[in-house]
């Protein structure tokens, strides 16, 4: 499941910094401390290859599914559903009773087909999500088939099976869309609603005979069905078979759609979308053309269903998109380009969110992993996946050094008190949403990443297609994957990889040089590099460092560094050694004044990947307190020249970063005149219009850059974009694409009543996902504290969908200067935007609104509130708010006179 992403803020909300006061320590730290109680394990232990009776889960392993026959009718009407199921399954040993995932469905009537004397009850059990079928005499040994009538309801909240009403020219109209990952197909059929539980799907639907029916199979035939009550002609659609799946990827979408196609080896690809807009999907169909070609190749075993779909969602979505086997869906500006207004970010964001989804079509689907506290080996891998293919399909983009932004969002995460190994522990449902977050997938990408570079190219695509072809249709673990890397190698995997995997935390390299004799003497040493955590468990890594030379003639070096640390040498003195070298490494660097005044100096002369993997360990550094900000703030002064969208990209990051510490500071001031002077340059050669022939990542970098001069409040850039605005309203073919959001979000920036007003009347009338929440997000950046609570009411309306209304939220909070007041106003509202929320958003969404306190009170109160504690998920979440607002107001008060200082010499 993919995320929303984009090369500014990626697909993962930035947690930026906020005001307020330093909290008392010793205070913060017993909540944090409380809220931590009964979560996970922070260090799992060595893993086994797969094995069913020893994977983790709810569900008794006595009893399996084989197949699954399902019968489904919807009444898009009244909003409710009636269901027949036949499952075919085998009993390992004589039992009593079967229990099963069921939730929200009510069970009328269950039995064994065959078997007129095996009377059936059932029980529910509502807090576990669960059914059991209790059996008047035992099941003997074997197969049997159960057959269970049920019903259920359709709701407007964006999980299970649920409707999506939106707008068209013609009026309004209405989907059926179903989201089950994780644990939420059990809103449609009961039934073993684990990952390791695989079995076939048949699935038939009788809807109206208007409607367009799409599912992980093609049909295999339709037949009248009759009519309805009010008098609608019915039709029965009944799919093929599907292979061998977890229960997870079963899709189910239907609704006024319109469908283009095409194939590639053989496949059949298509995209839908509701109608009008099919068009729109070509760029997404033609990347996914080239995608299946390149992944057949890769891993050596070819695309296994005779049809690929990809099914684009109107607004009502809650992720970025799944990777329902032959029938992904996404929310609709993850898949659509709209030609007027989609911007370069636009395009890139697709070709990489279905290039990810792709890679899920074998990591995930055909092979996928046998409890979630392996999610990595699904989500970690396919962003690795869908980037390496990304860059390989499209060499312009630089998708490697624009990925430097996901690894760097995964150390944050992973420096603190908080973080967890790429292999938790999930112990119940409730924790399953907190895995899908930056360490299962951005660790896990760059981790691979580091790992294929070690192993070579050849060696790392050779163990995958052997992991693949050993657990095709089944399920797999970690182990599983290492084993095969290992045999594929020759090299110590399993050493490498379980540290990386089975542990938290984030490796630190110290670098300290010597000249003996002429030669460069490097001496590496390790350690665990933290985050605001003093009494993390120490932690050691085999480590491949790779190091080179700058301005050298010699080839890179490797390093496994482990405990004991390493040496290498180099021919010569006086030239710096850069460490992390083409920057594919996970972990910190860390050198000795020496070398990083040296370093610093031949600035000029690093490749971009090295520029910004030294600009943002430095910054790093600052956070943990092992450097002071001078260092950092003196690297930005040699920018003068830099024109790489991925080192500005990282620096504008890290002074909004500064720019929010400053809030009701003297200092914010001095600051943001630094910053203008640092961005003025670039901007002047970038200019406001596109140039003919200039390349992608100019027409990325100028976004970034006039988002940023609104931001620290250049009066010709706000002025400027608010011309373009007014001229934008009158004309909106006069704004161009590239240039639309960042001259929104500094209008909404600076709105008055008028402006504001305006924008929300364009968020209405947007006929697009893509626009609609460009206008909504600019409504979000307004400064002017009045509208906070407009903000907030508009969360409570339908103007935003269902799975959208919680990031707008989280933007409000971000972009506003008083995020305290957004949080009182959230929490006074939250009970009706609570509800229209999946459990994982819902759980995660005020503590992602208070993250952005410094305020020693919002945590109390975040603590204090029963959706805080409703869950061991929820207390995960809160404990990351909790340490998050505590080390923010200690970093305010740490760096600030530093700041002051540093602006008032360089001056």
């Amino acid at each position: 499941m993919a995320r929303t992403r984009g090369h500014a803020t990626g697909y993962w909300l930035q947690m930026l910094e906020s005001r307020r006061f330093p909290a008392p320590r010793a205070l913060i730290t017993g909540l944090i401390a409380f809220a931590l109680l009964c979560t996970r394990a922070l260090v799992c232990h060595a893993e086994a290859p797969f094995s069913l009776a020893t994977t983790p889960g709810q569900l008794p392993k006595g009893v399996v599914p084989i197949a699954y026959r399902l019968d489904l009718a919807p009444d898009l009407e009244q909003l409710k559903f009636s269901g027949r199921e036949e499952i075919d399954v085998d009993v390992s040993a004589a039992t009593n009773a079967i229990t099963v995932n069921a939730v929200d469905l009510v069970i009328g009537k269950a039995a064994v087909v065959g078997d007129a004397s095996a009377r059936v009850s059932v029980t529910m059990d509502a807090p576990r999500q669960t059914a059991t079928l209790h059996f008047a005499h035992a099941l003997a040994q074997g197969r049997h088939t159960l057959a269970i009538a049920y019903s259920g309801r359709i709701p407007a909240t964006p999980a299970g099976i649920y409707y999506n009403d939106y707008s068209t020219p013609a009026g309004n109209r209405r989907m059926l869309v179903t989201q089950f990952e994780a644990t939420d197909a059990r809103r449609m059929f009961p039934g073993w609603d684990e990952p390791v539980f695989k079995a076939t799907f048949e699935l038939s639907v009788e809807l109206p005979g208007d409607l367009a029916v799409v599912s992980n199979m093609p049909p295999a035939r339709t037949e009248a069905a009759g009519n309805n009550a009010a008098g609608v002609t019915l039709k029965k659609t009944v799919f093929m078979k599907t292979p061998r799946m977890s229960t997870y990827l079963l899709v189910l979408c239907a609704g006024h759609l319109q469908r283009i196609h095409d194939t590639s080896s053989g496949t059949d690809i298509g995209v839908w979308t509701v109608e009008g807009k099919a068009e729109q999907g070509r760029e997404a169909l033609q990347g996914a053309v080239k995608l299946l070609t390149y992944y057949n190749h890769y891993f050596g075993l070819p695309y296994a269903l005779p049809k690929l779909d990809h099914i684009a969602v109107p607004g009502n979505y809650a992720a970025g998109a799944m990777e329902n086997w032959g029938g992904i869906t996404y929310i609709d500006n993850a898949l659509l380009m709209t030609p007027a207004s989609s911007s370069e970010d636009t395009r890139q964001n697709i070709f990489a969110i279905v290039a990810h989804e792709m890679a899920h079509q074998w990591s995930g689907d055909l092979v996928t992993m046998a409890w979630w506290n392996d999610l990595w080996l699904n989500e970690g891998f396919a962003s690795w996946m869908g980037s390496k293919a990304t860059d390989a399909l499209n060499p312009d983009w630089l998708i490697w050094l624009g990925e430097h932004a996901s690894k760097e969002r995964a150390m944050a995460t992973d420096a603190r008190s908080t973080t967890h190994p790429i292999q938790m522990q999930i112990a119940d449902e409730s924790e399953i949403d907190t895995a899908f977050d930056a360490i299962s997938y951005n660790k896990g990408e760059a981790f691979l990443r580091m790992l294929e570079v070690y192993l070579g190219e050849d060696a790392f695509r050779e163990g995958m297609r052997r992991y693949m072809k050993a657990h095709a249709y089944s399920s797999a673990t970690t182990a599983d994957l290492w084993s095969e890397m290992s045999a594929t190698s020759g090299k110590p995997v399993t050493d490498i990889a379980a540290r990386f995997t089975e542990q938290p935390g984030v490796p630190l390299i110290r670098v300290a040089l010597a000249c003996q004799s002429g030669t460069t003497i490097a001496t590496l040493q390790q350690e665990r590099f933290t985050i605001h955590d003093p009494n993390a468990t120490p932690l050691t890594w085999n480590v491949p460092v790779v190091l080179a030379v700058v301005g050298g003639h010699t080839t890179p070096t490797t390093l496994l560094v482990d405990k004991s640390g390493a040496t290498a040498s180099f021919a010569g003195c006086g030239n710096p050694v850069k460490a992390n070298f083409g920057d594919t490494g996970y972990y910190r660097v860390q050198y000795d004044a020496a070398a990083l005044q040296a370093l610093t100096a031949r600035y000029a002369a690093l490749a971009p990947a090295d520029r910004v993997n030294l600009l943002a360990d430095e910054w790093a550094l600052t956070q943990a307190g092992r450097s002071p900000i001078a260092n950092y703030l003196n690297l930005t002064r040699k920018l003068s020249q830099e024109s790489t969208l991925v080192v500005w990209i990282d620096v504008i990051a890290k002074l909004y970063e500064i720019d929010d510490l400053t809030r009701a500071a003297r200092v914010r001031s001095a600051f943001r005149n630094y910053a203008l002077k640092l961005l003025h340059p670039i901007f002047e050669r970038t200019g406001w219009d596109a140039r003919a022939g200039e390349s992608n990542q100019t027409a990325l970098l100028r976004a970034a850059l006039i988002a940023a001069l609104g931001r620290f409040g250049d009066t010709a850039v706000i002025a400027q974009c608010q011309r373009r605005f007014a001229a934008f309203v009158a004309n909106p073919d006069s704004l161009a694409a590239n240039l639309r959001s960042p001259v929104l979000q500094t209008v909404g920036r600076y709105a008055d009543q008028r402006t504001f007003a305006q924008l929300r009347s364009l968020g209405r009338a947007a006929s697009n996902t893509e626009d609609k929440l460009r206008f909504y997000y600019a409504l979000a950046e307004a400064q002017n504290t009045e509208f906070v609570d407009q903000n907030v009411r508009i969360a409570l309306t339908d103007e935003i969908a269902n799975g959208r209304v919680n990031r707008f939220l989280i933007q409000v909070a971000q972009k506003s200067s008083d995020p305290d007041l957004v949080w009182k106003a959230v929490v006074a509202a939250r009970a009706p935007i609570l509800e229209k929320l999946p459990l994982g958003p819902r759980e995660a969404l005020l503590p992602a609104i208070a993250i952005e306190s410094v305020n020693p009170a919002v945590a109390t109160e975040l603590l204090a509130l029963p959706e805080a504690q409703a869950s061991k998920g929820a207390r995960y979440r809160t404990a990351r708010s909790v340490e998050r607002i505590q080390e923010r107001a200690e970093f305010k008060k740490r760096v600030l006179p530093a700041l002051a200082g540093w602006l008032s010499s360089a001056h």
